[in-house]
């Protein structure tokens, strides 16, 4: 097996094409002397010196014409991990940008990569660390992996297996999203030969076999391209195009025969502006007939990587079919080199070219920033997981706007995801669809090149059945997040309401009550910040209004050792309440919020019937007398304690059998079990028997970690 045995001097001929400043020059050199001191005696599965792989990976980034601090990065970025090197020492002789590339490698390279979910979690998630700080510990990463995947040989079968298993649904669609076609290509075509080995070269020496007669038939078709676009006065380079292995490869897979093909013979034309691509176009479809349906402008509409391109298929030479490609030699670079061809142009300050390019890095940049805001919302790992392979990694749909704006959604999305990826205004007020001229179900399943136009009203609003119909996540959390706020308002306003009643009955003027001194002991007391948190927790019942008020204004305690006289005593002693300096006496549950062993507790002295124990948050406390008294539970309990529950879905599929088993499992009785609504989507009520608060928020953990269950509560009656 041929080893890759580059020198540094094939590294800076390639730096010196587009690298002039001699400082940046200097700086990668010392990298290298650097990299090559520390990993001396240090040596690869291959047998090869170490040093020859950080160099290889420097001259992968070379030929995307990544910067030279991506180039000292490649250079160094396993000194951290193998190597006796500290932060202080790496900051202190190539500076922090430098090093944070660096770093972020490493991270990368810790990480046991893999297709299983756990892991794939772990991954995305660094991935995302290291996006948003830089773009280029990715880039860095992806020539690492590739020139892994070059020497790949080195390594026992098994484990060439798994390693390119990971580029095909790891790596390699990276690549694709950053546009960087030169790295992805050879990626899946490596990954191929060691999983498809057969199938490789079986392709390979299909292609072998057809050689002479394609280069034959494409230098004619050349030749007479290039005399057309003379005969008009097109100044243009033409070269041919070869086809992947692997492309080919998923086309096979796909029931094509090799003979069908149309691509193996392709052209690539290139010319100085984007109106000679339409020119050329014309020229050679009135020349040579294009075959129906396959033209395809990229240039106006441009992929999301910002792949740009005229592509069509005309009837060329001897009727042999070409797939002709026609782009300006700046797509070629964005097409070649992806997010990373902006570096090329960094020397040309004043050329037009900086700044198109600058202008579209944020747009090449989507594709992370839809993966950081997957992350930030609250979903599991098998969710996140699964959200970035369907959304982001897989093929997507591409449908347009009435006006031609591209939209990339997931394959199955319906209008509803599209109106949100336009607007989350457009989405909470769409109130039905029109695809290609047709009204749609707002359930429709859209395809790739739908024109879709979403129709409004301004007062109209989600509704919950919409969970079920959205495939995108983005489309589901806006929704949830849509009646998360929607029932927070309510709860707002009814803590508010809750409050002014409680300070009419104890005759406290509200103005008075809302002084700022009083408004900043409550909330120094609850560790809030604000009115409107004060008004939620109260209108969720996590304080009662009584228990605010006396913040500021202490209740009357006069009363209470007169009615302590007269309740009820009892010789029982199985209660597990303790009353504050009281034995023996009557103690019982109130029905309207259930407490368990271990709940915030109140004790409200009754008349004539002992004391009635209720949770400190329960909201019928706020309209009973000033009688209440300190309780607390014994050091321990051998009860049990009955709880209300209620379990909202987003399905109408009977799903008791489910929450049974969760519940048995926990060792926990069901007292009763019911449905008590099945109009949009099915809602349980359900009483169960706990040995304390700590049993009844594990069942609560585990109903809730259940995919259709959209929220559950302790009721109180």
């Amino acid at each position: 097996m041929k080893k890759d045995l580059i020198t540094i001097d094939d590294l800076m001929d390639k730096v010196d094409t587009y690298i002039k400043d001699q400082n940046q020059r200097q700086n990668i050199l010392e990298a290298y002397y650097y990299a090559k001191e520390k990993h001396q005696g240090q040596y690869r599965k291959s047998g090869e010196d170490y040093i020859i792989h950080p160099l290889n990976v420097a001259l992968i980034l070379t030929s995307i014409y990544s910067d030279s601090e991506c180039l000292m990065a490649a250079l160094l970025h396993d000194v951290l991990e193998d190597c006796d090197v500290n932060e202080e020492e790496f900051i202190a002789k190539f500076g922090p940008v430098v090093y944070r590339l660096v770093d972020g490698v490493t991270k990368l390279g810790r990480l046991h990569f893999s297709t299983d979910n756990e892991y794939l979690v772990e991954y995305y998630k660094k991935i995302i660390v290291g996006m948003s700080e830089d773009v280029r510990v990715i880039i860095v990463k992806l020539a690492d992996r590739l020139h892994n995947m070059r020497t790949l040989w080195a390594m026992p079968v098994e484990k060439q297996k798994k390693k390119s298993k990971e580029v095909l649904e790891i790596f390699a669609p990276l690549a694709h999203h950053l546009g960087i076609h030169k790295i992805k290509s050879e990626l899946e075509d490596l990954s191929l030969r060691y999983l498809k080995p057969t199938v490789f070269y079986d392709i390979a020496d299909k292609l072998n076999k057809t050689k002479a007669e394609r280069d034959t038939t494409v230098y004619e078709m050349q030749e007479e391209v290039t005399e057309l676009l003379n005969l008009h006065h097109i100044p243009h380079q033409i070269k041919g195009r070869a086809k992947s292995i692997y492309s080919i490869y998923n086309k096979l897979d796909k029931g094509k025969k090799f003979s069908d093909i149309y691509d193996l013979l392709a052209l690539r034309i290139l010319v100085d502006t984007e109106q000679d691509c339409y020119l050329a176009l014309g020229l050679i479809h009135s020349k040579f007939r294009p075959l129906p349906k396959r033209f395809k402008d990229y240039i106006a509409m441009p992929k999301p990587n910002m792949y740009q391109s005229l592509h069509t298929t005309v009837f060329g030479i001897d009727g042999y079919l070409f797939e002709i490609q026609i782009r300006t030699y700046e797509m070629d670079e964005v097409a070649e080199n992806g997010i990373a061809s902006h570096w090329a142009y960094k020397e040309n300050k004043g050329s037009n070219k900086v700044a198109n390019l600058q202008s579209t890095t944020t747009q090449k940049l989507q594709f992370f920033k839809e993966i950081m805001e997957l992350s930030n919302d609250k979903m599991s790992s098998e969710e996140f997981v699964n959200s970035v392979k369907d959304e982001v990694l897989n093929n997507n749909i591409y449908v347009f706007t009435p006006k031609g704006d591209v939209i990339e959604l997931p394959m199955g999305s319906t209008p509803i995801d599209f109106a949100y990826k336009v607007h989350s205004k457009v989405g909470e007020t769409t109130v039905g669809a029109i695809v290609n001229g047709n009204i749609v179900p707002l359930d429709y399943e859209l395809k790739s090149n739908d024109i879709v136009k979403i129709n409004t009203n301004k007062s109209a609003h989600p509704s919950k059945e919409w969970l079920n119909i959205v495939k995108s996540t983005q489309a589901k959390n806006k929704i949830k997040s849509y009646f998360s706020k929607s029932e927070k308002e309510v709860l707002i306003e009814r803590g508010k309401l809750y409050l002014e009643k409680e300070l009419r009955k104890r005759k406290i003027s509200i103005n008075e009550f809302h002084q700022e001194k009083n408004l900043k002991q409550i909330y120094k007391n609850l560790k809030i910040n604000n009115l409107e948190e004060l008004y939620y927790i109260i209108g969720s019942n996590k304080q009662t209004p009584k228990s605010i008020i006396n913040f500021i204004y202490k209740e009357d305690e006069e009363e209470k050792p007169k009615l302590l006289k007269n309740i009820v005593k009892i010789n029982d002693n199985t209660s597990d309440v303790i009353v504050a300096g009281i034995d023996k006496i009557k103690v019982s549950f109130a029905s309207c919020c259930k407490p368990v062993y271990g709940d915030d507790i109140v004790g409200y002295i009754t008349r004539g019937n002992g004391i009635s124990i209720h949770r400190s948050n329960c909201h019928n406390l706020s309209t009973l007398d000033d009688r209440c008294i300190e309780v607390t539970w014994s050091s321990s309990s051998s009860n049990k304690y009955n709880s209300d529950l209620l379990l909202r879905t987003n399905t109408l599929d009977n799903k008791l059998a489910d929450i049974i088993q969760i519940t048995s499992k926990l060792g926990i009785s069901i007292s009763s079990i019911k449905t008590v609504s099945r109009e949009e989507y099915a809602i349980y009520e359900m009483e169960v028997l706990v040995k304390d608060k700590g049993q009844l928020e594990k069942l609560l953990l585990d109903l809730d970690n259940l995919p259709y269950i959209t929220s559950i509560e302790r009721l109180m009656k």
